[in-house]
Protein backbone atom coordinates (compact mmCIF):
# COMPACT_ATOMS: atom_id res chain seq x y z
CA UNK A 1 0.00 0.00 0.00
CA UNK A 2 3.10 2.17 0.56
CA UNK A 3 2.46 5.15 2.43
CA UNK A 4 -0.15 7.32 0.66
CA UNK A 5 -3.38 7.62 2.40
CA UNK A 6 -6.91 6.13 1.34
CA UNK A 7 -8.70 8.63 -0.34
CA UNK A 8 -12.43 8.96 1.04
CA UNK A 9 -15.69 7.23 -1.27
CA UNK A 10 -16.87 8.95 -3.99
CA UNK A 11 -19.83 9.78 -1.82
CA UNK A 12 -17.70 11.13 1.15
CA UNK A 13 -15.85 13.13 -1.19
CA UNK A 14 -19.03 14.52 -3.09
CA UNK A 15 -20.01 15.74 0.67
CA UNK A 16 -17.68 17.58 1.90
CA UNK A 17 -17.21 19.00 -1.16
CA UNK A 18 -20.92 20.31 -0.90
CA UNK A 19 -20.34 21.32 2.42
CA UNK A 20 -16.94 23.69 1.54
CA UNK A 21 -19.06 24.63 -1.18
CA UNK A 22 -21.93 26.32 0.34
CA UNK A 23 -19.98 27.37 3.45
CA UNK A 24 -17.53 29.52 0.50
CA UNK A 25 -20.21 31.17 -0.97
CA UNK A 26 -21.53 32.49 2.30
CA UNK A 27 -25.71 32.45 2.31
CA UNK A 28 -25.36 31.47 5.85
CA UNK A 29 -25.31 28.27 7.83
CA UNK A 30 -24.74 25.06 6.05
CA UNK A 31 -27.90 22.97 6.80
CA UNK A 32 -29.13 19.53 5.97
CA UNK A 33 -32.14 20.77 3.94
CA UNK A 34 -29.93 23.08 2.14
CA UNK A 35 -27.44 20.21 1.09
CA UNK A 36 -30.25 17.65 0.25
CA UNK A 37 -31.79 20.35 -2.07
CA UNK A 38 -27.92 20.77 -4.05
CA UNK A 39 -27.32 17.16 -3.85
CA UNK A 40 -30.82 15.82 -5.23
CA UNK A 41 -31.56 13.83 -2.50
CA UNK A 42 -33.74 12.78 0.89
CA UNK A 43 -32.63 14.71 4.58
CA UNK A 44 -32.80 11.58 5.61
CA UNK A 45 -30.02 10.65 2.86
CA UNK A 46 -28.30 13.96 4.22
CA UNK A 47 -27.93 13.00 7.70
CA UNK A 48 -27.16 9.03 7.43
CA UNK A 49 -24.00 10.54 5.55
CA UNK A 50 -23.49 12.82 8.01
CA UNK A 51 -22.94 10.27 10.17
CA UNK A 52 -20.38 8.37 8.29
CA UNK A 53 -18.47 11.62 7.84
CA UNK A 54 -18.62 12.52 11.82
CA UNK A 55 -17.44 9.12 12.41
CA UNK A 56 -14.42 9.60 9.96
CA UNK A 57 -13.58 12.93 11.73
CA UNK A 58 -14.73 15.41 8.34
CA UNK A 59 -17.56 16.93 10.04
CA UNK A 60 -18.85 18.43 13.30
CA UNK A 61 -22.61 18.24 13.30
CA UNK A 62 -25.12 18.26 16.37
CA UNK A 63 -28.45 17.45 15.62
CA UNK A 64 -30.37 20.56 14.38
CA UNK A 65 -27.45 22.43 13.99
CA UNK A 66 -25.71 23.94 11.33
CA UNK A 67 -22.93 21.41 9.59
CA UNK A 68 -19.39 22.42 9.48
CA UNK A 69 -16.36 20.88 8.44
CA UNK A 70 -13.11 19.83 10.50
CA UNK A 71 -9.76 20.65 9.41
CA UNK A 72 -9.59 17.25 8.12
CA UNK A 73 -12.54 17.70 5.67
CA UNK A 74 -11.17 20.89 4.43
CA UNK A 75 -7.74 19.11 3.59
CA UNK A 76 -10.31 16.31 1.71
CA UNK A 77 -12.74 18.53 0.21
CA UNK A 78 -9.27 20.96 -1.31
CA UNK A 79 -8.05 17.94 -2.60
CA UNK A 80 -11.37 17.09 -4.60
CA UNK A 81 -11.92 20.92 -5.54
CA UNK A 82 -8.04 20.56 -7.17
CA UNK A 83 -8.33 17.87 -9.01
CA UNK A 84 -12.41 19.47 -10.49
CA UNK A 85 -11.47 22.64 -11.46
CA UNK A 86 -7.89 21.53 -13.18
CA UNK A 87 -9.78 18.97 -15.06
CA UNK A 88 -12.52 21.98 -16.00
CA UNK A 89 -9.24 24.03 -16.84
CA UNK A 90 -7.99 21.62 -18.80
CA UNK A 91 -10.98 20.55 -20.56
CA UNK A 92 -11.95 23.93 -21.91
CA UNK A 93 -7.66 24.88 -22.79
CA UNK A 94 -7.01 21.78 -24.72
CA UNK A 95 -9.88 19.71 -25.52
CA UNK A 96 -12.18 22.41 -26.50
CA UNK A 97 -15.10 22.20 -24.01
CA UNK A 98 -16.92 25.10 -23.26
CA UNK A 99 -17.85 26.41 -19.90
CA UNK A 100 -20.94 24.89 -19.47
CA UNK A 101 -19.74 21.39 -20.54
CA UNK A 102 -17.35 20.57 -18.15
CA UNK A 103 -18.44 20.29 -14.62
CA UNK A 104 -20.34 17.49 -15.30
CA UNK A 105 -17.63 16.22 -17.04
CA UNK A 106 -15.25 16.66 -13.95
CA UNK A 107 -17.60 15.18 -11.67
CA UNK A 108 -16.81 11.94 -13.04
CA UNK A 109 -13.17 12.15 -14.02
CA UNK A 110 -12.24 14.03 -10.33
CA UNK A 111 -12.91 10.74 -8.20
CA UNK A 112 -11.03 8.26 -10.52
CA UNK A 113 -7.62 10.44 -11.52
CA UNK A 114 -5.06 10.32 -9.42
CA UNK A 115 -3.24 12.98 -8.05
CA UNK A 116 0.24 12.28 -9.59
CA UNK A 117 -2.14 13.02 -12.83
CA UNK A 118 -3.53 16.13 -11.95
CA UNK A 119 -0.14 17.95 -11.13
CA UNK A 120 1.12 16.74 -14.12
CA UNK A 121 -2.02 18.86 -15.65
CA UNK A 122 -1.26 21.71 -13.33
CA UNK A 123 2.15 21.92 -14.49
CA UNK A 124 1.29 21.07 -18.47
CA UNK A 125 -0.97 24.20 -17.54
CA UNK A 126 1.43 27.15 -15.99
CA UNK A 127 -0.31 26.01 -12.53
CA UNK A 128 -3.33 28.25 -13.27
CA UNK A 129 -4.95 29.44 -10.03
CA UNK A 130 -8.45 29.97 -11.20
CA UNK A 131 -10.53 27.62 -13.42
CA UNK A 132 -12.80 28.74 -16.29
CA UNK A 133 -15.49 29.83 -13.72
CA UNK A 134 -13.54 31.72 -11.70
CA UNK A 135 -13.26 29.29 -8.86
CA UNK A 136 -9.83 29.52 -7.25
CA UNK A 137 -7.77 26.26 -7.81
CA UNK A 138 -5.83 25.10 -4.03
CA UNK A 139 -2.41 24.33 -4.24
CA UNK A 140 -1.07 20.94 -3.77
CA UNK A 141 -0.41 22.17 0.07
CA UNK A 142 -4.07 22.62 -0.06
CA UNK A 143 -3.17 26.76 -0.26
CA UNK A 144 -6.15 29.54 -2.12
CA UNK A 145 -5.28 32.73 -3.72
CA UNK A 146 -7.99 34.85 -2.36
CA UNK A 147 -9.62 38.35 -4.09
CA UNK A 148 -11.71 40.34 -2.85
CA UNK A 149 -15.00 40.00 -4.43
CA UNK A 150 -18.69 40.83 -4.22
CA UNK A 151 -21.85 39.24 -5.58
CA UNK A 152 -23.35 41.64 -8.57
CA UNK A 153 -26.90 41.14 -7.22
CA UNK A 154 -25.45 42.55 -3.85
CA UNK A 155 -23.29 45.60 -5.15
CA UNK A 156 -25.14 48.95 -4.86
CA UNK A 157 -25.71 51.72 -7.83
CA UNK A 158 -22.56 53.04 -9.43
CA UNK A 159 -20.45 50.05 -8.49
CA UNK A 160 -18.52 49.36 -11.05
CA UNK A 161 -15.49 46.17 -11.45
CA UNK A 162 -14.76 43.01 -13.07
CA UNK A 163 -16.62 39.76 -13.52
CA UNK A 164 -13.93 37.46 -11.51
CA UNK A 165 -16.38 34.11 -10.90
CA UNK A 166 -19.58 33.01 -12.00
CA UNK A 167 -21.94 29.96 -10.15
CA UNK A 168 -21.10 26.52 -12.53
CA UNK A 169 -24.13 24.84 -11.08
CA UNK A 170 -26.46 25.55 -13.37
CA UNK A 171 -25.72 24.42 -17.31
CA UNK A 172 -28.44 26.44 -18.82
CA UNK A 173 -27.94 30.04 -16.63
CA UNK A 174 -23.67 29.31 -17.71
CA UNK A 175 -25.75 28.85 -21.82
CA UNK A 176 -27.40 31.94 -21.23
CA UNK A 177 -24.70 34.01 -19.81
CA UNK A 178 -22.41 33.51 -23.50
CA UNK A 179 -25.33 33.77 -25.18
CA UNK A 180 -25.93 37.46 -23.93
CA UNK A 181 -21.89 37.77 -24.11
CA UNK A 182 -21.17 38.26 -20.61
CA UNK A 183 -17.94 36.81 -18.88
CA UNK A 184 -15.10 36.47 -16.85
CA UNK A 185 -12.87 39.65 -17.06
CA UNK A 186 -15.47 42.10 -18.35
CA UNK A 187 -16.42 45.23 -16.50
CA UNK A 188 -20.11 46.01 -15.25
CA UNK A 189 -21.42 48.75 -13.72
CA UNK A 190 -24.40 48.79 -11.55
CA UNK A 191 -26.81 51.35 -13.17
CA UNK A 192 -30.28 50.59 -11.39
CA UNK A 193 -31.15 47.97 -8.95
CA UNK A 194 -34.85 46.83 -9.24
CA UNK A 195 -35.66 44.32 -7.32
CA UNK A 196 -39.16 44.08 -7.16
CA UNK A 197 -38.92 43.73 -10.81
CA UNK A 198 -36.66 40.98 -9.63
CA UNK A 199 -33.82 42.37 -12.09
CA UNK A 200 -30.57 44.95 -12.13
CA UNK A 201 -29.69 47.28 -15.05
CA UNK A 202 -25.73 47.25 -15.75
CA UNK A 203 -23.34 48.76 -18.40
CA UNK A 204 -21.02 45.78 -20.02
CA UNK A 205 -17.91 47.05 -21.31
CA UNK A 206 -16.49 43.66 -23.04
CA UNK A 207 -12.70 44.99 -24.05
CA UNK A 208 -10.23 47.42 -26.01
CA UNK A 209 -12.52 48.20 -29.05
CA UNK A 210 -16.05 47.16 -28.31
CA UNK A 211 -18.71 49.26 -27.66
CA UNK A 212 -20.33 49.60 -23.72
CA UNK A 213 -23.78 48.13 -23.92
CA UNK A 214 -26.65 48.64 -21.79
CA UNK A 215 -27.78 44.74 -20.42
CA UNK A 216 -31.13 44.21 -17.74
CA UNK A 217 -30.29 40.83 -16.03
CA UNK A 218 -31.91 38.97 -13.90
CA UNK A 219 -31.71 38.09 -10.14
CA UNK A 220 -30.96 34.83 -10.54
CA UNK A 221 -28.35 35.79 -13.12
CA UNK A 222 -26.71 38.36 -10.84
CA UNK A 223 -26.51 36.02 -7.91
CA UNK A 224 -24.18 33.76 -9.99
CA UNK A 225 -21.47 36.26 -10.84
CA UNK A 226 -18.84 37.77 -8.66
CA UNK A 227 -17.10 41.56 -9.20
CA UNK A 228 -13.95 42.43 -8.29
CA UNK A 229 -15.12 45.92 -7.24
CA UNK A 230 -13.14 49.09 -8.81
CA UNK A 231 -11.75 50.72 -5.72
CA UNK A 232 -10.49 53.64 -7.96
Amino acid sequence: MGNTPTRPSTSAEDYVKVIYDLQERGTGPVTISGMAERLSVSNSSVSGMLRKLNELGFVEHQRYGAVSLTEAGTRAALSVLRRHRLLETYLVAELGYSWDEVHDEAEILEHVVSDKFVDRIAAHLGDPVVDPHGDPIPTREGNIVERESVLLSDAEEGTRGVIVRVNDNDPDLLRYLADIDIGIGMTVEVVERQPFAGSIQITVRPGEGVPERAQALGLVAAEALWISPDTK
